[in-house]
Order: C-alpha cells, then structure tokens, then sequence
C-alpha cells in the first residue's frame, strides 16, 4: 500500500469519525429528517449503485456525476459519499480497484447489481406514490391554508408529478421533439400564469 492509498483511508477514518460523532450530537434533527426529509431514504445510495454500474468511479467523480445528474439541485458531500462507499465495500457490493492516475476507483461487484436492482424498485415505488414531494414541502408550504384547499392543492401536485413521470417515462421509450416541445409548452404556460396570479395578489397588496 502506497502513502497516497494510506493518506485516503486515514481521510476516511476520519471522515467517518466526525459523521459518528455529529448524528449522536443531533439525533433528534437527524430522526426529523429520517421521517420528513423530500429526499427519500437509500437516494444516494440509489444513485451511487447506477453510476458505479456504468463504469468505475471514484468518490470525487461520483460526487460530480450525481451533481450532474440531478441538474445541479443537489451534490452529495465526502461526508456522505465516503461512508457509504466503505459501507458497500464491507458489504462486497463494490470492490476496491488498484490506483490509477491518482484516483482509487470502485467498481459494482454481482451482488452490488442485484442491490442496484432491488433499490430500483423501492425508488419505483416511491414515484408511483408520489412521497418524494409531499412533505415537508406541502404542509409547510400550505398549512396556513385551508385544510379542505390545502388536500386540494397536494392532490393537483401528485397529480401533476405522476403525469410527468409517465411523459418521462414514455419519451425514454419513444422520444419525439415536437411531443417534448408540446409538454414544455403546458409547463411553461402554467408557470406563467401562476406567476401573474402571484403578481396580481402583490399589487392588491400594495
């Protein structure tokens, strides 16, 4: 083992310390997001097992491909990414590749496809039941609402998120431009027209 391979597991040794140490201090914030969080539980890990199983990666180039991947929306850290790659690796979902050009890459082993495919489905369920969007998004967002108008408002959403993962779903299997443009055209109206009531509102206000 060379010092460069030694200087990384120490990184995350101790990477792995302070993630310890910081859930026991903020339990109860950490138990919050466990039940509320937008983020679903095994997100990450999801999207780790995919890009692994494209080709090999490292930590870093994980972290910059999910980044990507989710439009810049949301970059794991080496706090989170670092653990649950030493996790997989214990667990002999990924296997450790020999250096190369100053990255330490993991590949997806047999079993670490299988879990890929398990997750798949978990991630397939939560989409078919629309908890990626609901809270805290919606009760925090409508909870000064009526209650009747509020269950209103998160039907018309779930609504509207299931439509567009059928759309996305159907345009992976039978792309067309024109259907696409056609779709971004609703979406764009919709915004539109939500922004003008907002700025109404505004001006009756001021």
């Amino acid at each position: 083992m060379d010092k460069e391979e030694r200087d990384e597991k120490r990184e995350i040794k101790k990477i792995m310390r302070k993630e310890k140490h910081r859930k026991h201090m903020m339990f109860h914030r950490r138990n919050w997001l466990r039940h509320n969080a937008m983020v679903p539980k095994g997100f990450l890990r999801y999207h780790v097992l995919e890009a692994l199983n494209e080709h090999p990666m490292s930590g870093s180039e994980l972290m910059d491909q999910i980044g990507k991947h989710t439009d810049g929306v949301w970059k794991p850290s080496p706090g989170s990414i670092y653990p649950l790659l030493a996790y997989l690796q214990d667990n002999a979902y990924v296997k450790e590749l020999p250096t190369e050009n100053g990255f330490k890459r993991y590949e997806l082993t047999q079993s670490g496809k299988e879990l890929l495919v398990e997750q798949a489905k978990i991630r397939e369920k939560f989409t078919q039941d629309g908890r990626f969007m609901t809270n805290p998004f919606f009760d925090r967002s409508f909870s000064d609402f009526p209650q009747e108008k509020s269950h209103q408002i998160h039907a018309s959403m779930q609504h509207l998120f299931h439509a567009l993962i059928d759309l996305s779903k159907t345009l992976r299997k039978n792309y067309s431009d024109q259907e696409l443009d056609e779709a971004l055209k609703v979406l764009d109206d919709a915004s539109a027209k939500l922004e003008e009531i907002r700025n109404k509102i505004k001006n009756k206000t001021s």
